[in-house]
């Protein structure tokens, strides 16, 4: 089986490269953003990739976006820091199989792995419960009446990149970013773009 990760920390992807390879039936390729990421999966043809969410550029959202494009039969784990459940509903609504947190047993990145190439699907508990009662939850994140498309936006204010960055980035318009940045305000209570910028770094998107 060939294992696809793309990530920009080093050190997850060399620690996360010798868990798969020591199974001895796991070859592992990796890609440290969204475009290497891309080029890598159409080259190796992995049975799984697996992306992280916060990259340089765009995000894993978007990148599995981008390659179920290409091959809609992708098997994609998103593994994130962020145990938000609405970035793993986000993740599945994109298209991926599986979503594994990075402050959780790293062996559960294995069983993703194995469950997601045999054709399943893997969310930790935890995270499929909060998902479960989210919608009758008090708690509600700010974030959950968010597209992917506008979290990844979001996520690139937080960057501080501007809208003309944000559209060549994620390969949209300009008037499309200024759309979605006018729809976000309303939904988030926000006046200015300065106060998307703070609301995501308040929930760590950036």
């Amino acid at each position: 089986m060939r294992v696809l990760i793309v990530d920009d920390h080093p050190i997850i992807v060399a620690g996360c490269s010798a868990m798969l390879a020591g199974e001895g039936d796991i070859e592992v390729v990796d890609a440290r953003d969204a475009e290497s990421g891309l080029a890598a999966f159409i080259a190796n043809k992995p049975d799984v990739t697996v992306v992280d969410i916060a990259m340089p550029g765009v995000s894993g959202l978007e990148l599995t976006r981008r390659i179920l494009e290409i091959d809609a039969q992708a098997r994609i784990v998103v593994f994130s820091m962020n145990d938000d459940p609405i970035f793993a509903a986000r993740a599945i609504e994109a298209g991926a199989k599986g979503y594994v947190t990075k402050n959780d047993d790293p062996f559960l990145l294995l069983k993703a792995v194995r469950e997601v190439a045999a054709g399943g699907v893997f969310l930790m508990p935890k995270i499929a419960n909060q998902l479960a009662f989210a919608k009758n939850s008090a708690a509600v994140s700010p974030l959950s009446a968010l597209t992917a498309r506008e979290l990844e936006i979001l996520r690139m204010l937080g960057s501080g990149l501007g809208m003309a960055e944000i559209a060549e980035a994620t390969q949209v318009s300009y008037k499309t970013v200024a759309n979605s940045c006018s729809i976000m305000k309303r939904k988030l209570g926000a006046r200015t773009p300065m106060e998307l910028m703070r609301i995501a770094l308040e929930q760590k998107l950036a």
